[in-house]
């Protein structure tokens, strides 16, 4: 029953829409450190590929952030049995040695919560990612910082072109 529900999603539902962002990529991204100033801008490229059958679209990726070179991955996925995307994301830039899970209800687009906090932080940050297909050749990842009691600000986005 289970494997039914894979192949059907797979075939035309929320698996099939993930397996549209394989491919090569390179873009820009930009970071922002306080609302309407760009705090950091590079050259990112990165990598999609399907992996477990199709289950899951890891996502590798390099650039530079802060003027050091940087690394990292996000495994993406739709859960059937609670009709949530899920992704798991780590870098060498952002999470140091941090793993950030998120989470986010079933749509037409990827939209996920998560949160990170440090050492000493009273409260942990939320930070709010979608991926979105705009068309076959754009990618956009958008990140949203969400400090405690307040809303959610602009922090990362970074604009993708298939290679």
């Amino acid at each position: 029953m289970a494997e039914d529900k894979f192949k059907t999603s797979l075939e035309g539902g929320n698996h099939h829409r993930l397996s549209q962002l394989a491919g090569q990529w390179a873009g820009n991204t930009k970071v922002w450190f306080e609302p309407g100033k760009i705090g950091d801008e590079s050259t990112y490229t990165g990598t999609i590929k399907p992996i477990l059958g199709g289950r899951f679209m890891l996502l590798e990726y390099t650039g530079s952030f802060m003027g050091k070179p940087t690394e990292g991955m996000m495994w993406i996925g739709f859960n059937i049995a609670e009709a949530k995307y899920q992704s798991a994301w780590i870098d060498t830039g952002h999470m140091g040695t941090g793993i950030m899970l998120s989470e986010g209800d079933n749509g037409t687009v990827f939209n996920v919560l998560g949160s990170y906090g440090y050492l000493g932080m009273e409260h942990r940050w939320g930070w709010r990612t979608t991926v979105e297909l705009k068309d076959a050749n754009t990618l956009v990842i958008t990140a949203y910082n969400i400090e405690h009691g307040q809303p959610e600000q602009l922090a990362l986005e970074t604009v993708y072109t298939r290679r």
